[in-house]
């Protein structure tokens, strides 16, 4: 059984995120607040398994303070669309992976069983497993630190005298080796793991 808190600002849809979240098979209970506040209380009464936050919340001074007093909750960033630097600044900052906001339930199901299987990270954004990613080969780390520039994979390619068909082979392979999905994701892992700067 999971218990879930929504910690997003009452402007944005959060009623009907949070139905789509009491929808998900095995969720027991489902809290929503308005701000960092409001997500200390929730936790500090009853024990959270998941926090969906808004990924605007992980620039606020009160962000790691609130970060520490989850506990092992898992933390979903939420975001409108795919922007890459608040997905990368959020992650950066303890998230364990990110939603959009408009995610349909079988979205949000698979989001949340992934969560369940994830190795556990310390508050720091270690990997308390921290083999993982750390086997990136040279030319991997390469590719990841063009992706961390902005770069596109022809972009990378060019600066390397690769073409871009081999900077996505390697992209695959990084990918594999940090357990991630997507670029932005890599990146903000990279930052985490300290492999990049």
């Amino acid at each position: 059984m999971t218990t879930i808190v929504i910690c997003d600002p009452p402007s944005l849809p959060r009623r009907t995120l949070a139905a789509r979240v009491a929808a998900v098979a095995l969720v027991r209970r489902v809290e929503v607040v308005d701000d960092l506040t409001g997500l200390a209380e929730s936790v500090s009464s009853e024990p959270v398994d998941v926090v969906l936050v808004g990924s605007m919340f992980a620039d606020e001074p009160a962000w790691r303070g609130v970060l520490h007093s989850l506990g092992r909750a898992r933390i979903l960033l939420l975001t409108i669309g795919t922007d890459p630097d608040d997905v990368v600044a959020g992650m950066a900052r303890g998230g364990s992976g990110y939603l959009a906001r408009d995610a349909a339930v079988p979205e949000l199901a698979a989001a949340l069983a992934l969560l369940t299987v994830a190795e556990p990270r310390d508050r720091d954004g270690q990997d308390r497993s921290d083999a993982a990613g750390s086997d990136l080969t040279h030319r991997e780390l390469q590719v990841l630190r063009g992706m961390s520039q902005g770069r596109s994979n022809s972009e990378i390619g060019r600066a390397l005298f690769l073409s871009e068909d081999t900077i996505k082979t390697h992209a695959r392979r990084l990918f594999r080796k940090m357990r991630v999905n997507d670029r932005a994701h890599a990146v903000a892992e990279g930052f985490r793991r300290g492999l990049l700067h």
